[in-house]
């Protein structure tokens, strides 16, 4: 370096090293949060910190077994593993130390899990011999079709809290096929979980409960809802034949809070992480251990209370922009393999086709609907799979290191120049796709609905494919708004979507679920890991108990967690909105025609059989 003239050489002061002794160095102690996220086909960890920053992510692929057509299972054993791989891989791969983890909290998918009794070991759940480590029953597991046909036929009361039909998704049709399939000795030592209560009991050794997977999937009433006087409903599961579930107050289920059981709202304190569990997982024992959620109510928890920038037909005037009463009108809608649609009320709003009014699961007196899409990503996916053009469409969108969603996308935008076209809706104005290829859970309720298309041409090329991709969209977009104005016209007020899971990615649907629905979507800042997100929130909230197991408000938690989100506006083209208006007609009209067509159909084939 040039030396300044006129300067006079300054004594060097020496140089200061490093201390080796590691009580000198700076090194805040920051705590940290684990939310583990359960879905169809793995198992994440997420590491979180004070203010909700993301700090850790593993993920790990979990088993998945299909024995016979419709028949779907899992293992809690298998599940477990991943899980403690993903999280001691999340801890090492970000160098965070296991001692400043605070809380940990699960959420998955709405399975039913079966131990013994006696045992607490898994129960196999395979027939005809029940013999395998697999003890879990999926959620998409359609085997029990008699025994939901069974339960909706009583017509009880209870069904009103689910829609008015229970769900073959549900877990009571399950048990009731697992009554009718097992031996009588072997049924009578099952005792039976949700998969997030499974998960919590093997961290914690205890039977807490979720008001969340009970209320929500196995029909249990809060007390004081409808004149509900222990949860469980004795008449209920006496007339569908499950009265042996009633004994002992209904332990093999969880039994009668306060009673003998003990069920609890998200993130409340269910216990301490137990010495084998910690063994496990690489964490102390000890730490708090959240009540867990479904994992689309997780998603809920990991983007309604981001702040965004939302206008004054969005927000409410009453209140504050981050307060409580600002999450009733905002939609979550957690979109993956299939879309749940969640929205919070004040009072109980019931809803035809959608399920609920669910009290308690989430925050104590506040109410929950659930409506869905019984397929979105997976529908996609199909109608992609089984077109003339997929595999040259596939080597193509590899070619330019891209996968096929987004080569498609551009796809559109080239054929938009090409027919000097004025928006990508124009170039499928004329065609007119139904798509409940795999039922309809809401508004309809119906597993029977099918698809349709007006429209079909002889194109196999690439082309049309992006066209057809473009329709599927479009439906999943008339379908939300149908499903939002189902729950406005019975009492909701939804007036934006916030969104989480995969398709958060694709502009294109954003853009149309935007503008079909005319009110903005809201992107999270973390789109692959919202939904875990969301139970790492619930870690947190444990982490707070007092001695008394008083715990911070879950809203309290999120308003200071979330992060802003970003803000996709409807479309301002008068032209487009009033295409999609028209479409959205033809879409009514192709779900009531459906309807229609198979209804004469079956009254002019009534008694007609095979000679």
């Amino acid at each position: 370096m040039e030396s300044f003239p006129y300067r006079q050489a300054a004594r060097k002061p020496p140089l200061r090293r490093a201390s080796t002794d590691p009580h000198n160095e700076i090194n805040p102690i920051m705590d940290h949060y684990i939310g583990i996220d359960v879905g169809t086909g793995s198992a994440r960890a997420c590491i979180i910190d004070k203010v909700g920053d993301i700090k850790g992510l593993a993920t790990e692929a979990i088993g998945l077994w299909q024995p016979s057509h419709g028949f779907y299972e899992q293992s809690t054993k298998d599940i477990w593993h991943c899980i403690c791989t993903a999280v001691q891989r999340a801890l090492n791969q970000h160098s965070i130390d296991a001692s400043t983890v605070r809380g940990i909290c699960f959420d998955a998918t709405c399975s039913l899990a079966v131990f013994a009794e006696d045992t607490d070991q898994p129960v196999s759940v395979t027939e005809p011999k029940f013999d395998t480590d697999r003890n879990v029953i999926l959620w998409l597991d359609h085997r029990p079709v008699a025994e939901a046909e069974k339960i909706n036929a009583t017509k009880h009361n209870l069904l009103r809290y689910v829609g008015g039909k229970m769900s073959i998704e549900m877990e009571i049709p399950k048990v009731l096929w697992l009554k009718n399939h097992m031996s009588p000795e072997l049924f009578a030592r099952c005792k039976f979980y949700d998969l997030a209560d499974a998960l919590t009991h093997m961290a914690t050794g205890n039977e807490a409960r979720s008001f969340c997977s009970t209320v929500c999937k196995q029909g249990y009433v809060p007390v004081g809802v409808d004149g509900s006087v222990k949860g469980w409903q004795e008449d209920f599961m006496k007339t569908i034949g499950l009265e042996e579930l009633c004994a002992d107050n209904f332990k093999r289920m969880g039994g009668v809070d306060g009673v003998n059981g003990k069920y609890l709202s998200a993130g409340e304190l269910a216990g301490t992480l137990s010495e084998k569990a910690a063994v496990e997982l690489g964490l102390p024992a000890g730490l708090a251990v959240g009540s867990g959620v479904i994992d689309a109510y997780a998603g809920w928890v990991g983007t309604v209370g981001a702040k965004a920038m939302l206008g004054d037909t969005e927000l409410s005037a009453e209140y504050g922009k981050n307060d409580i009463h600002q999450a009733f009108s905002r939609l979550a809608a957690v979109a993956g393999t299939s879309t749940c649609h969640l929205a919070m009320s004040p009072k109980p709003v019931f809803v035809p086709g959608v399920w609920g009014p669910y009290r308690d699961v989430l925050i104590p007196e506040y109410w929950m609907a659930e409506g869905g899409q019984s397929a979105t990503g997976e529908l996609l996916k199909h109608v992609l799979e089984t077109h003339p053009a997929f595999h040259e469409t596939l080597s193509i969108a590899e070619s330019f290191n891209t996968n096929i969603y987004d080569y498609l996308n551009q796809h559109l935008e080239e054929m938009l120049g090409k027919a000097a076209a004025p928006s990508i809706s124009w170039l499928g104005r004329h065609f007119f796709f139904y798509g409940d290829l795999f039922g309809n859970r809401s508004p309809i309720a119906d597993p029977n609905m099918t698809g349709s298309v007006i429209g079909l041409s002889s194109d196999k090329s690439i082309d049309g494919l992006a066209l057809y991709y473009y329709a599927t969209m479009e439906f999943i977009a008339l379908q939300t708004r149908q499903i939002i104005e189902t729950m406005n016209a019975a009492g909701h007020e939804i007036s934006s979507i916030f969104m989480s899971g995969s398709q958060c990615q694709n502009a294109v649907l954003m853009y149309l679920m935007a503008t079909a629905c005319a009110m903005p979507v809201i992107i999270p800042k973390y789109v692959h890991a919202a939904v875990a997100q969301g139970a790492a929130m619930l870690a947190a909230k444990a982490a707070t108990s007092d001695k008394e197991g008083q715990t911070e408000k879950l809203w309290s938690i999120m308003d200071r967690m979330s992060k802003p989100g970003k803000v996709v506006q409807p479309g301002r083209d008068a032209n487009e909105k009033k295409l999609l208006a028209v479409k959205y007609k033809v879409f009514l009209e192709q779900c009531r025609v459906q309807q229609t067509y198979r209804r004469n159909v079956d009254e002019a084939i009534v008694g007609w059989k095979a000679t």
